[in-house]
């Protein structure tokens, strides 16, 4: 069954459906499970129940390729794509407008109750002992459509406190920090967080752990999917996948996960702007990986007009205007942006099955599985 989902997502099929299909259809597939096709609800169960297991191949065929000698950790290109997550943008809901919709939904639902209430009475009187008790289907769908808004409302307002709360703890901790390093407060003293959702802020009805994200095609409901790519044979080394739109995060996690996955670091990584920060910068050199990060978006990645302040920022856009066209940003494009191409246009991965973050990582995990197990069945 394992070989037959892998076998499924290497060759652009990724509904139970389609594999059960291919299964009675195609002879790559008939050779797999030797003339005994399953059933698609069986290979649905399957990969439900051992998703977290299916998700750790990916560490066992990326070993495979090391030893095949198609990973050398010379150079490594990270970047992320925008997925879109099962679920529509349309059944998301702003928090401004979940508290006008769950008053008006409020009333409704009474008023429809007591007009329900005076019609059981006048058909009790009717028809005598024949049952008149239930709810109309129509009262029931608004008072579920009520339940969801208020749940929805009431996880919106947790998230807002928990990163209310934690924000006032980083500021007691720099507070706690200044006083005792001694150092004269600067400024005014910032307003204290919000600990209410800002009107704008959307849930998913659908699947309420994706996020509205943006896309140069517009927006989509989905997932920022991360990827990390040797340069010698556009082998994925490590993945990642998150609700945000910035990449800034990733790229520390993204290198740590290698260092995981293989035992060592690479020598080189490139990234584009997204993942450049003073930060980043100084993780790279702590781990003694070079690094050639893009200082801002433009056609040549020296040539950045945005205002760069920190020192070695600064120090990244020099080096990569000295080195020119010779500088080995220049490998980032061909290095991981066709990866992405060969999973989202040649396989037609464009959207995600699964809903709810962790199953969406260990979808992403399979899919990243998949891409490694065709740049090894080439070279054998």
């Amino acid at each position: 069954m394992t070989a037959l989902l892998l076998h499924g997502y290497a060759s652009g099929l990724y509904s139970s459906r389609r594999i059960a299909k291919a299964a009675v259809e195609r002879a790559d597939f008939m050779m797999i499970v030797a003339g005994d096709p399953p059933d698609f609800r069986t290979i649905s169960e399957f990969r439900r129940r051992h998703l977290p297991a299916l998700a750790g191949l990916f560490v066992q065929v990326l070993k495979l390729a090391e030893k095949a000698g198609l990973v050398t950790l010379g150079h490594v290109a990270l970047d992320g794509t925008k997925i879109k997550a099962n679920a529509s943008k349309h059944k998301a809901m702003s928090y401004e407008r979940m508290k006008r919709r769950e008053a008006e939904l409020a009333a409704e639902v009474e008023r429809w109750l007591k007009a329900a209430e005076a019609a059981d009475r006048e058909e009790d009187g009717r028809y005598g002992d024949r049952r008149g008790d239930e709810l109309p289907a129509w009262v029931a769908d608004k008072a579920q459509r009520l339940a969801k808004i208020r749940e929805a409302r009431a996880a919106l307002e947790a998230e807002a406190k928990a990163a209310a709360d934690e924000e006032m703890r980083r500021r007691a901790e720099a507070e706690a920090k200044r006083k005792a390093q001694g150092r004269k407060k600067n400024g005014r003293t910032p307003a204290p967080p919000r600990a209410e959702p800002d009107g704008k802020t959307q849930r998913n009805f659908t699947d309420p752990e994706s996020r509205v994200l943006k896309t140069k095609d517009g927006y989509i409901q989905g997932y920022n999917a991360q990827a990390a790519v040797d340069g010698a044979a556009q082998i994925i080394l490590a993945h990642g996948l998150t609700q945000s739109m910035s990449d800034q995060d990733q790229l520390v996690p993204l290198i740590d996960a290698i260092k995981d996955n293989l035992g060592r670091r690479p020598k080189e990584a490139s990234a584009d702007a997204g993942y450049c920060s003073e930060a980043n910068l100084a993780a790279l050199a702590a781990r003694k990986v070079k690094a050639y990060l893009a200082t801002g978006r433009a056609k040549h990645p020296a040539d950045a007009k945005r205002p760069v302040a920190g020192p070695l920022t600064r120090a990244m856009r020099d080096k990569l205007k000295r080195a020119g066209w010779r500088s080995r940003y220049r490998l980032r494009k061909q290095i991981v942006e066709p990866v992405f191409g060969q999973i989202k246009q040649a396989r037609g991965f464009r959207q995600f099955l699964l809903r709810g973050l962790d199953k969406v990582k260990a979808e992403w995990a399979l899919i990243c599985t998949a891409h490694n197990l065709t740049k090894l069945a080439r070279p054998a």
